[in-house]
This record gives structure tokens, C-alpha cells and sequence, in this order.
């Protein structure tokens, strides 16, 4: 009898990884260490639980890089995408999803598998040498027993930047008097209608005391984090606020691309959006607002938003801390560490940034896995899919032969999936349907889509050259 293939951590990264592995027939032990030792961030036991915002973000296959991920994984049969459509909520462009019903449908998924075992216990230190093969998944929350393991097995001091969640609000106690729904300049997405987000504005002089408020107000203390650094896509509220007094509104609380139809003829100097968190739409997440501010901090300054001035909380903002591996140093192209190559790594953990992107770095270590379980070669996804394009991004692909070991760059850092990271288009001018040149905007959406045409072309090529996808 083969061996099964172990998989630490029960997050996206490993629940997409087990599925991929036991869709190929491949015997799955998924190690998951909540309830018995739970996070700084996790509040459930469920497999899959978002603990940050609920959005996928854009699902926008033909002009968005992460929509064409979305596309790609939906193709190559992801569970984590097939429990992202199943829970669906208005969100605008974005994919977003009810959290609750998504963790529970990628739970009940992998519980019901016949060769999916799932183990509730913490691995502690390095895995056991007699795991033939194995993925750690652990993600940006790795208990520290095995982020220590992971540290001495590899050499490398682990990596580390600070990562803040959102609050999110009841519906039922936001100002509708004030507030008003609107989806920037009414674009409607998956389940949406373009009146997608709750929409509060704030003047001038409204807006300035924000700011005063959130400079003055009092933060959680770093103690022995401090030093450790941001990642850009994440950034506290209070800490955009600190690089100047107009960030606010030219990031999070900008105010163009709406109407407020109670004053229709005044333009907002800023707008907090709110974005459906559940299928009820009881709950709305606010965008942008992940804070390391004290809980009654929280509220007493974020009540001082007109519209959210009686708001009430289902749950407030928060503050922990991640760590990554320098990847392009230590992982090959198939994710295996270089010395140990057993060993696979998949998920935050690899230094890719997403929830959309963690999952298809455990879909690709899944696959990688099962081929070789098959004594197959499955060659990396080519550099001009989505899939491909963060592959090389976090194991280096993307770099000159010379500097693809060892002296790999240090400045490493985590990466949402995004068209930089993918191949040039050959050259030559994007033209439209008439052979006209394009400029400006209409350039830039036609190269967007030959970008995202020529990805899944390749994708179809390289799942044909690959082995199919077992029946369910």
C-alpha cells in the first residue's frame, strides 16, 4: 500500500492540496492543529476559516490578474473556488463569500472524502523522517514550535511582517439615513446588482477630525514585535494615516465613482464602504479598515463616522504577526525544499499574499505531489498562466539563472498575483477590431485581455499534457 501524503495546517494552502491529492487517488493525512491549540487570529475549528477580509477580490477573468486566477483554478477543479461560488454575496466586481458557510462547505467536503484523514493535533517540530512525503501549509500563523523547527531545518531566519483584520459591522445599526448603497460607479459583480456596498460619507471638517482622532488614539503595543514589518497590500488604517492626511481618501475612503442621492448635488470629501460579510447581509466588513488600534478606540472613533455613529460591533479589529520563508533560496520549482526535497511548502507560508493566491500554491503542491506519488514528471504551469506567473514569482523562476540559489535577492516580500509578474506579450501594438490603434485606456484593457486569453490557452495545454482530473 502507498504511503499517504501528510499535510500541515487545514488552511486554504492544505485544504485545496488534500483535494487536489485525492482527486488523483493519492491517501491524504491533513494534520490540523485547531481546537486543540487555536491562533491569534482564528476563532472557529473549521478548515478554511478566513480570518481576514471576506473578498476574493476582483472576479474579473479578462482585465483582473486575480480574476483570471479564479478562472484558472475553476479549471484545474479547485474546491476552494467550487465553496467560493457556492457562497457567494453581492460585492460589487469582487468575489466575496458568506465566511461561515464557506469554511463549513470545504469542512464537510474533506471530512466526507474516503481518502482524506484528518488529524486534530499540532505537529510539533520537524516532520517525522518516516513521512515520505509531506506539505506544510501552515501559513502566516505557524505555531511557534514549528516555525522554529522550520527555521533550524532550513537555516534561514524566518521572515516576518505585522497583519491586521478588519471590523465588521450590524447591518441593522447603520445609519441608512445617511448611508446609502452603491457599488463604485455602479459596477455590478458575481451575485451583485452595482448597489452592492454601504456607503457612508464624511466632509471636510468631519474627515480631518477622523484623522486627528485616529493619529491621537491608542494603540496595541508591539512588545517583542516590534521592528517587524508591514506588508504593503495590509496596511493598519491608522498607520496609511500616518503618511499623510489626504492617504485616507486617495486609498480607502476615497470618495469617486459615487452619488450620494440624499445630497445629490454635494460631493462627499470622503466615503467609508462596507461590504457584505454573510449570506443574510446581516454583517458588513469595513473596507479597508484593518486596524491595530484598542478595542475602545475602535469604537469610540469609528463612531464618529455620521453614518456609524450608533454602530454596533460583531467584531472589532486586531493585530498579528506573519512569517514567510525566503522561497526563491530555498524551495525548487516543483515547491520542494532544495536539500530535502520530501519536503513541500505551500500557502502564505511560501511568501505569496492572498487568500486566492495561497490556495493555488496548494493546489500546484498538491498536484506536484500526486505526480510524484505516480513516478511522474509534471512540468511547472507555463510562465504565462496566472499559476505560472506565481510559481516563478516565489520560487525564483522569474530570475537570472545565477542568482536562483543562494545569493537569491533579499528583498524577497510577499506578492499578490498581479499582470507584472507575468511574461511580455510579444511585441506590437494592441489593435482593435478594426485594426485601429489603440491608446489610453482602450490599450491598456486590450493588452490586459490578450494577457489573460493567451494564460488560459497555455492552461488548457498544460492540463492536456498533464494528467486528467479524476472523477468525483
Amino acid at each position: 500500500m502507498t504511503s499517504p501524503v501528510h499535510i500541515i495546517g487545514g488552511g486554504l494552502a492544505g485544504s485545496e492540496a488534500a483535494w487536489q491529492l485525492a482527486a488523483q487517488g493519492v491517501a491524504v493525512v491533513l494534520h490540523e492543529m485547531r481546537p486543540m491549540r487555536m491562533t491569534a487570529a482564528h476563532k472557529t475549528e473549521a478548515l478554511a476559516e478566513l480570518v481576514c477580509s471576506n473578498s476574493f477580490r476582483s472576479d474579473d477573468r479578462e482585465h483582473n490578474a486575480v480574476g483570471l486566477l479564479h478562472e484558472e483554478m475553476r479549471r484545474l477543479g479547485s474546491l476552494i473556488m467550487r465553496a467560493a461560488d457556492a457562497n457567494q454575496v453581492p460585492a460589487g466586481g469582487a468575489l466575496a463569500v458568506d465566511r461561515d458557510g464557506f469554511a463549513a462547505a470545504v469542512t464537510v467536503a474533506l471530512n466526507g472524502h474516503p481518502r482524506i484523514q484528518i488529524r486534530r493535533e499540532e505537529v510539533v517540530g520537524a516532520p517525522p523522517a518516516e513521512w515520505e512525503s509531506v506539505i506544510v501549509a501552515t501559513g502566516p500563523l505557524t505555531s511557534p514550535a514549528l516555525a522554529q523547527a522550520i527555521a533550524q531545518l532550513t537555516g534561514e531566519d524566518a521572515l516576518a511582517f505585522f497583519d491586521a483584520i478588519a471590523p465588521i459591522v450590524h447591518r441593522d445599526s447603520i445609519d441608512m439615513g445617511i448611508a446609502w448603497l452603491q457599488s463604485r460607479y455602479d459596477k455590478a459583480g458575481p451575485g451583485g446588482s452595482g448597489a452592492d456596498y454601504i456607503n457612508c460619507p464624511l466632509g471636510r471638517d468631519e474627515y480631518d477630525a477622523f484623522v486627528d482622532a485616529l493619529l491621537a488614539g491608542e494603540k496595541v503595543a508591539f512588545h517583542d514585535w516590534e521592528g517587524t514589518p508591514y506588508f504593503d497590500g495590509c496596511l493598519p488604517i491608522e498607520v496609511m494615516a500616518e503618511r499623510g492626511r489626504e492617504t485616507l481618501r486617495h486609498g480607502p475612503m476615497k470618495p469617486f465613482g459615487l452619488t450620494n442621492p440624499h445630497e445629490p448635488h454635494v460631493k462627499p470629501y470622503a466615503v467609508v464602504q462596507l461590504r457584505q460579510d454573510n449570506r443574510l447581509g446581516t454583517l458588513f466588513n469595513m473596507v479597508g479598515f484593518q486596524t491595530k488600534l484598542k478595542h475602545a478606540e475602535q469604537v469610540r472613533i469609528f463612531r464618529t463616522i455620521p453614518a456609524l455613529a450608533q454602530a454596533e460591533f460583531a467584531r472589532l479589529g486586531g493585530l498579528h504577526r506573519n512569517t514567510f520563508m525566503h522561497a526563491p533560496k530555498l524551495l525548487d520549482a516543483r515547491l520542494r525544499l532544495r536539500f530535502d526535497p520530501r519536503l513541500r511548502f505551500a500557502g502564505q507560508i511560501t511568501g505569496c499574499e492572498g487568500y486566492v493566491e495561497s490556495a493555488a500554491i496548494g493546489l500546484l503542491a498538491g498536484r506536484f505531489a500526486a505526480a510524484e506519488k505516480a513516478d511522474e514528471q509534471l512540468s511547472p504551469p507555463p510562465p504565462t498562466t496566472a499559476h505560472g506567473a506565481l510559481l516563478a514569482h516565489i520560487t525564483g523562476g522569474h530570475l537570472p539563472a545565477e542568482e536562483q540559489t543562494a545569493q537569491a535577492p533579499r528583498s524577497y516580500q510577499p506578492m499578490n498575483i498581479n499582470f507584472g509578474l507575468f511574461q511580455p506579450l510579444a511585441a506590437g501594438t494592441p489593435r482593435g477590431d478594426n485594426g485601429e490603434r489603440l491608446r489610453g485606456t482602450a490599450k491598456t484593457l486590450a493588452k490586459k485581455r490578450q494577457l489573460t486569453s493567451r494564460a488560459l490557452a497555455d492552461l488548457d495545454c498544460w492540463m492536456a499534457g498533464s494528467f486528467a482530473l479524476a472523477a468525483e
